[in-house]
């Protein structure tokens, strides 16, 4: 081409150039997907909600710790079978709530609080938040809190750990601030998927957290137990079926516990034998509710579901499987109770309340009535305590129609244990916290959590060889992740330094030992 040529050809060259610059900007912005800014905040609760329940690390320690459910088996289900240390498993609820809980509360909260129109969504978050915050608290003693789940919203990538000792008080302080600011004249967060924005039922949800939480300092801190207890009791918990917090789960969205229990662990987790044998020996109708035995189960595909199978829901029938066992030591168990195998032992009914859509309940009207009745027990509050105790069973027995209509208990049932069952002055915390070890079946970390509060019900510990317990007879604790000991060494050290060995049987702050 010769010079003349390219000559012609440039002003046409740098037409196009320039023309290809003008509104380069808003060619190059994309107006389809949305932006953190564009999603309704609403919906990020939602996604937290949601998050919050449990993975199946409850299965392999919370429920095995307090002997509601067991399994012989080791490699990933290795934990409170054996009181052995499996990472893989306690890091599980860590990683689940700050990556999916805490870290889209922050969001939440960065984004509205200066706007007066979400207030409601705001408090809304700060009570989701708190509770979320307590289980991790109470799962491993000192977390990162104040700094926590900041990786995003502030870029805090290293979170320093508060002591338990005063991640409480703050735990408390918000979900005081959190129920006093909720605003009944204010927006209605009407997709909010837990109380459809209904602010009566978040504060009562709130106030119920702090009923939990000034429990749960009863050892620690007598006189502050005795005043969250109060302030709880006087501005009104969840006191019904109806308003219970609780996660719903469908095919989207699975309860994980099911989940498990219906696919690769499905013959593997059986009903502890304390559990078993206190239903039994109490006469409990709700034995019948929960339980399911493969009758001559010689094996895994032994066990027939389904109404032509060979499952029984006769509370006769049941047997628990023993703590203490490997597969090994499990099959001889089963020989010497006349089992064919110990496929024959009892395990939760995973086609009734431990299916994949199974509702996973958080806080309920049954688990408040218990801790009143045992706040009234102390004389912490003026009320019943053997009418509070008695409606804590009768509304845990009537909640159990929730999970499937075939484990709804009879009225006359109900009637009938609760008339067998009077409060004594003598053992009114054990039967109380008894009852709560029942009605807390399936949330593991809150029965786990009572459990070491109140010291019942009164197991027998684990007599499994080769633990790795150093002091203490049960599971204290979770340990702390093995990612937090590699990338934020320098502040779970001081975490470790502080509150003792990074080991299952060092005590949390509240935990003190009597």
């Amino acid at each position: 081409m010769n010079k003349l040529s390219i000559f012609r050809f440039l002003p046409v060259f740098l037409l196009l150039v320039f023309a290809c610059d003008d509104n380069f900007d808003e060619l190059n912005t994309n107006v389809v997907d949305p932006t953190a800014d564009d999603i309704n905040p609403v919906f990020q609760l939602n996604e937290a909600v949601i998050n919050m329940s449990f993975p199946n690390s409850v299965l392999v320690y919370d429920m095995g710790i307090v002997q509601q459910i067991i399994t012989p088996n080791s490699g990933v289900l290795t934990g409170a079978n054996f009181n052995q240390d499996n990472r893989n498993s306690t890091e599980q609820i860590w990683r689940n709530y700050y990556r999916g809980v805490i870290r889209h509360t922050r969001d939440i909260i960065g984004r509205i609080s200066d706007d007066a129109s979400r207030n409601n969504l705001l408090q809304m978050t700060r009570i989701l938040q708190a509770h979320a915050f307590m289980i991790l608290t109470d799962s491993y003693g000192d977390i990162p809190y104040i700094s926590g789940g900041k990786g995003n919203t502030e870029l805090i990538l290293y979170p320093t750990y508060d002591p338990q000792s005063e991640v409480y008080p703050d735990i408390i302080n918000e979900l005081t601030e959190a129920a006093s600011a909720l605003n009944n004249s204010g927006e209605v967060e009407s997709a909010d998927v837990l109380y459809g924005g209904d602010i009566d039922q978040w504060r009562k949800y709130a106030n119920s957290l702090i009923l939990r939480a000034g429990m749960r300092l009863s050892k620690v801190d007598p006189n502050t137990a005795q005043q969250r207890v109060q302030q709880a009791f006087q501005a009104g918990v969840i006191t019904e079926n109806s308003e219970n917090m609780v996660i719903r789960h469908d095919n989207n969205y699975r309860n994980e516990t099911g989940r498990i229990l219906n696919a690769t662990e499905a013959n593997n987790y059986y009903l502890a034998g304390p559990f078993v044998t206190f239903l039994q020996e109490t006469d409990d109708p709700r034995l019948r509710s929960i339980a399911v035995t493969y009758v001559d189960a010689a094996s895994g595909p032994g066990q027939v579901l389904g109404p032509n199978g060979n499952g029984t829901n006769d509370p006769d029938v049941h047997i628990g499987m023993p703590v203490g066992n490997n597969d090994e030591t499990a099959r001889q168990a089963a020989a010497a109770l006349g089992l064919d195998s110990f496929y024959e032992f009892a395990q939760a009914d995973r086609e009734r309340v431990v299916t994949q859509t199974t509702p996973m309940f958080m806080v309920t009207a049954a688990q408040n009535h218990l801790l009143l009745a045992e706040a009234a027990s102390r004389g912490w509050i003026t009320a019943s305590a053997e009418e509070l105790f008695h409606e804590g069973i009768r509304l845990h027995m009537e909640k159990m129609a929730a999970y499937n209509e075939d484990s709804a208990v009879p009225e006359e049932e109900i009637e009938a244990f609760i008339n067998n069952n009077p409060l004594s002055d003598a053992t009114a915390l054990e039967q109380i916290n008894e009852q709560y070890w029942i009605a807390s079946f399936l949330n593991g970390p809150e029965a786990f959590a009572n459990f070491r509060r109140s010291g019942f019900p009164d197991l027998a510990p684990n007599p499994f060889p080769g633990q790795d317990l150093t002091s203490e007879e049960f599971i204290r604790r979770y340990t702390y992740p093995s990612s937090e000991i590699v990338v934020n060494t320098e502040n779970v050290n001081a975490a470790i330094s502080r509150m003792g060995p990074d080991v299952l049987d060092t005590r949390v702050w509240w935990d003190v030992a009597q």
